[in-house]
């Protein structure tokens, strides 16, 4: 009634007899109190309208919530020696809900938050509100409905970001890979938020997976179940949190059911197996590794986005040390950093579960770290995989870099283990302990080609290019002549380090998943991990633009490529750093190619200095500080 009346005054136009006829008639202010404001004539009433409630108003769906001042709340009276002044409080009425705002910016702010949690429905407006229109997106021929402000976690209970489309089909091909190997196979996504990375697994890979989804947040849950009709596939929900969980037969449950849970991440993982995790949460994943690990099955496969790359990325390097047990800095090749830095950590809760892993793929891109890592059941391979996280000796001045040797005992001058002598040369200390981390390999060359076969299978376009240059880097090599076949013609077996059975081979233990295999098939896979080193992509990349010279122009990257190889060493691009070349090359070397191969920018004297240095100083690197070796300083 209050609304109307303000309407009423304010925005109908009026006849020139009405306005008379109301304007004659004395009438209260229906906010504010008669104290404050007594009864007056219509002009007088509308104009106080106007300029004071309507002025400041805040608009929701066609409706208008103005200020009152009536003494709705309770305002808190204040003491003046002893006189009492209590100050109206002016304050808004929420449309939606029966709260009381006092300032007009709070008032919105809290308007927006039922928005974005899907509470639009007013209880004081008789008329039907209209409903939260949900966004419906698309992705991989999968439909996903969306609350708005989807892409701010803060926000809302439905995050999706489509930035990370790349990061879900590396997942989605990395899954597919195993599903070739073993079916069906029981996979996980334990932060599913919209479901939209568990229900591109169902509805492109069928039969062949059997999806749990599962999410803590009960508006979360409830958006998946819809989701999954919305793709037409059926939900059976399940909120057990029981330790006698009871899971679904073979024949229970159609090839289109997902399942949808509501339990913390880490309990569904300590409840039940699964023969694929993926741990997807906002920020680290540190808090859900001991549970990833413990059920996981033998040579199933654990994958885990970590988005915290503030931390990372050495930009909170107090929070790196907290979350991961590592110390680093800012350095030319951090992002690598960050993804030996993440799969230390997974190598550790590995190993407290006396299971060893095998990493499959590392990428480390502008929003992620994505690690993808095989599980090897038993101590050997536990204690294979933690004898390869070290520290890593960082050079200041010229950023050379080298893992610290095997062994317990304290070396006199660890200096000497770096390639430079810029301890030598230079005052005071040059050189930072970085670590621990993963000192072994990244990628696996079998593993990557057959989710390179399974992207252009499934028509994946976009996550190409990047898997082609993720190969090139594995085998540290500039050659981009991919043949694509199906995996079934090549010999499986001789897969770098991962034994994988032909169907002819397999027996009927082997096919059910979460039993244990036999001594002699661990015995193969246990060997076959240990494969010679010297295969394995060298560590840690250079970029080309830190290195280079001031007043001379530098060859383009694919030339000083060639040139590298032609010298002898293996070299390849990274993924890391589009200006980044990976070698096995000294930073010495590097540096003496770059040179010998770069022309200068301009004639005259000022070209001569750089090619008339002295032999010890001629971009060994070693002598001068990476600032001085740009020319910055």
């Amino acid at each position: 009634m209050i609304l109307k009346e303000i309407m009423f005054f304010v925005c109908i136009p009026l006849s020139r007899k009405q306005r008379q006829s109301i304007y004659s008639e004395k009438k209260p202010c229906p906010l504010c109190p008669e104290e404050k404001f007594k009864a007056c004539y219509g002009h007088k009433l509308h104009r106080h309208l106007q300029n004071l409630h309507w002025k400041i108003s805040v608009e929701f769906e066609g409706y208008r919530m103005c200020i009152c001042h009536l003494p709705c709340r309770i305002a808190k009276p204040n003491f003046v020696a002893d006189q009492t002044f209590s100050k109206m409080g002016a304050h808004y009425h929420c449309i939606i809900c029966s709260a009381t705002i006092t300032r007009r910016t709070d008032m919105i702010g809290h308007i927006n938050r039922h928005v974005n949690k899907g509470e639009t429905e007013s209880r004081f407006i008789t008329a039907p509100a209209p409903k939260s229109s949900c966004e419906v997106l698309k992705e991989a021929d999968t439909d996903v409905q969306v609350l708005p402000n989807y892409f701010t976690p803060q926000k809302t209970d439905s995050y999706f970001n489509p930035k990370m489309k790349l990061n879900r089909q590396l997942i989605f091909c990395a899954l597919a890979v195993l599903a070739e190997e073993r079916k069906p196979i029981e996979c996980l996504d334990a932060f599913g938020a919209t479901g939209i990375m568990g229900l591109q697994w169902a509805k492109h890979l069928r039969s062949s997976v059997k999806v749990t989804i599962n999410d803590c947040n009960e508006n979360s849950v409830t958006m998946i179940q819809e989701n999954c009709h919305l793709n037409k596939m059926k939900v059976k929900v399940n909120t057990k949190k029981e330790d006698n969980y009871e899971g679904i037969g073979d024949g229970e449950e159609n090839a289109d059911t997902i399942e949808v849970t509501k339990m913390d991440a880490n309990v569904i993982m300590h409840l039940r197996s699964f023969d694929f995790i993926h741990l997807d949460p906002f920020g680290t994943s540190v808090n859900y590794l001991d549970s990833a690990f413990r059920n996981v099955r033998n040579l199933g496969i654990v994958s885990l986005t970590s988005t915290d790359i503030s931390s990372l990325y050495a930009k909170a390097q107090h929070v790196a040390l907290r979350h991961y047990g590592c110390n680093i800095v800012r350095t030319e090749y951090y992002k690598e950093l960050a993804a030996r830095t993440v799969i230390a950590a997974v190598a550790r809760s590995a190993a407290r579960c006396n299971k060893g892993i095998e990493v499959l793929l590392a990428v480390a891109l502008e929003h992620f770290v994505l690690v993808v890592v095989r599980v090897l059941r038993g101590p050997s391979p536990a204690d294979d995989s933690v004898k390869k996280i070290r520290y890593l000796i960082h050079c200041q001045w010229c950023e050379e870099r080298i893992f610290q040797k095997e062994g317990n005992m304290v070396e006199e001058n660890p200096y000497q283990q770096l390639p430079c002598d810029c301890h030598g040369s230079m005052p005071g200390r040059t050189a930072v302990v970085l670590g621990p981390l993963w000192s072994g390999a990244l990628f696996n060359t079998g593993f990557l080609r057959r989710m390179l076969f399974e992207a252009v299978q499934y028509g994946l376009d976009e996550v190409q290019p990047l898997l082609k240059t993720v190969v090139c880097e594995a085998e540290c090599t500039t050659s981009k002549n991919f043949s694509i076949h199906s995996p079934s013609d090549e010999n499986k077996q001789e897969e770098c380090g991962v034994y994988i059975k032909t169907p002819d081979m397999l027996a009927e233990s082997d096919v059910v998943p979460g039993k244990r295999k036999n001594n002699e098939m661990m015995r193969n896979a246990t060997k076959r991990q240990k494969t010679d080193n010297s295969a394995e992509h060298p560590a840690f990349y250079y970029n080309i633009h830190r290195h280079s010279i001031k007043g001379m122009n530098m060859p383009k990257l694919n030339k000083f490529l060639n040139y590298l190889s032609e010298a002898g060493y293996r070299v390849s691009r990274t993924h890391f750093d589009p200006m980044g070349v990976r070698t096995n090359a000294p930073l010495a070397q590097f540096k003496t190619v770059l040179m010998k191969h770069s022309t200068p920018t301009y004639a005259g004297g000022q070209t001569e200095g750089p090619l008339h240095l002295t032999e010890d100083v001629q971009w060994a690197g070693c002598h001068l500080p990476d600032q001085v070796a740009r020319g910055s300083v």
